[in-house]
């Protein structure tokens, strides 16, 4: 006779934005800051709504500014959000109005788990939220924190002259918190009904709130990211900006090939480079499954992309034959090497002209087309965007600007329900590397055909905004269960080598 399992509580994230932004000079809460295209807290939001161990997700806004996270959810279709509420004057007060809201609804004796996370970290990978779940299924209050890299000192004031050092604790033992911190609702709910009664109470944080007023609940501590970290000071926003750029984000998969040729059927495609590479690989995929698709190249139709009449000419046709585009996807390019001092005006007009000029003139041209169908504008980047090298100056520069091109386009174009994004293939066998390099060793270089099968994984989802990196797998990172940002961080290390 088997027994029957007992049922999975349900989990909560509760997230807490009712900060200011007064320490990053700003007149606006810094959960509406817009870092890589997005307000920080729809990052956040969005971390959740992905998350498959968590359920639905509430937010504690700062009084005034509901309006604004209602329209962010409503516009990204965020679907697990079930309520936007005020929160209070304190961090303390905002919590209370969180524990009161989730116990709406809950049958008497019936607990659920819940995970409190700090909306200004808009970096919080799946691998914590999963930990912390799991960690609630032995313990009643888990916390996130991280070594501290820094020898931590305690001061004391004397007047005039200033801060002294009176203790240097062991380095080894302190850890910096993090969020989230998660919950059994039982337990958070307790542990504020007992502060309530203390007329001191004052507390920065949820686990402190446990550790002080139930002692004798263990806190179990999950093991949280360097890059979890908070947007509080300027520079943190520039340097969550320059971590969202260069983290690489994971096209999804469609279910099969029934799934694409449903996808693609009666679309059309628009593809600038489609002579050869991944551009006519793209376009083979496509047309396979159902789409429509005009490949256009120098060598095959007499396409020039750095000539606007070229490109105004394709598009209008493609319109005017299908009545509609969904797709535009550039993959031209040149690939010119050599120093600087030494390359002739007419080498750097040519990669101006091809490398940055022609996608910023399909960009314009496609837009019309594009908000017609709600559509995608696909560009390509090259993995020496983060770093420039010498004698790749003209072709790392030009293919910085398309990152930054793809996340300002959309932006501007999200209100038209356009997405942009940019492919970053490492290297990969196509007749113009073949021509710069020469014949290279079997197996070192991707394969155009799996860059053109990402490319239609890009084209048929949600994102937009980012850039997504087409690497060959490794085994070892896969086997860590590495996150995105810490594959990321391996990537721009392994680009060092790349061109």
């Amino acid at each position: 006779m088997s027994v029957p399992q007992e049922a999975k509580p349900r989990t909560t994230a509760v997230v807490l934005a009712g900060g200011t932004g007064q320490r990053v000079g700003l007149s606006i809460p810094k959960q509406l800051l817009k870092i890589a295209g997005k307000a920080v807290i729809e990052h956040t939001l969005t971390i959740f709504e992905h998350a498959e161990d968590i359920d639905d997700v509430i937010v504690l806004m700062a009084p005034g500014f509901v309006p604004d996270v209602e329209k962010i959810v409503a516009k990204a279709g965020l679907t697990k959000i079930t309520k936007i509420i005020e929160g209070g004057s304190t961090r303390n007060e905002t919590t209370e109005r969180a524990i009161t809201a989730l116990g709406e609804g809950l049958a008497e004796g019936e607990d659920r788990n819940v995970l409190f996370h700090d909306a200004v970290r808009p970096l919080l990978s799946q691998r914590v939220i999963k930990d912390c779940v799991e960690a609630l299924d032995r313990y009643q209050a888990v916390d996130v924190a991280i070594p501290s890299a820094d020898t931590i000192i305690v001061t004391r004031t004397h007047g005039e002259d200033g801060e002294f050092i009176t203790d240097v604790p062991d380095r080894s033992r302190l850890r910096r918190g993090q969020t989230p911190q998660a919950f059994k609702l039982s337990t958070i709910r307790k542990a504020y009904e007992i502060a309530a009664g203390d007329p001191n109470f004052q507390a920065t944080d949820d686990c402190s709130v446990v550790l002080r007023y139930l002692p004798d609940v263990p806190i179990h501590v999950v093991a949280g990211d360097e890059y979890n970290m908070k947007v509080t000071q300027p520079v943190d926003v520039f340097i969550t900006d320059k971590l969202f750029q260069l983290a690489s984000t994971a096209a999804p998969q469609q279910a099969d090939e029934a799934a694409y040729r449903e996808l693609l059927s009666g679309k059309t495609l628009v593809v600038f480079g489609g002579s050869y590479g991944i551009g006519a690989d793209i376009a083979t995929l496509a047309e396979s499954y159902g789409a429509k698709v005009y490949a256009l190249g120098r060598s095959t139709t007499g396409t020039h992309v750095e000539n606007p009449e070229h490109v105004d000419d394709a598009l209008s046709k493609a319109y005017a034959e299908t009545g509609r585009v969904d797709y535009v996807i550039n993959t031209a390019g040149v690939l010119r090497i050599g120093k600087l001092a030494e390359t002739d005006n007419t080498t750097i007009q040519e990669a101006l002209n091809v490398n940055y000029l022609a996608p910023v003139q399909i960009a314009r041209a496609s837009y019309k087309y594009l908000a017609e169908t709600q559509g995608q504008l696909l560009l390509y980047t090259s993995s020496s965007y983060t770093r420039g090298r010498a004698e790749y100056s003209l072709y790392s520069s030009t293919k910085a600007a398309m990152v930054n091109l793809t996340q300002a386009l959309a932006d501007e174009w999200a209100g038209e329900g356009i997405r942009v994004n940019c492919v970053n293939p490492e290297r990969t066998a196509t007749p113009m590397r073949t021509k710069a390099f020469g014949k290279e060793p079997e197996g070192s270089l991707l394969s155009s055909e799996a860059v053109a099968r990402t490319s239609l994984d890009v084209l048929l989802s949600a994102m937009t905004g980012h850039v997504i990196d087409v690497r060959q797998q490794d085994p070892t990172r896969e086997a860590a269960g590495s996150s995105g940002f810490e594959q990321a961080l391996a990537s721009v290390l392994d680009r060092q080598e790349d061109v």
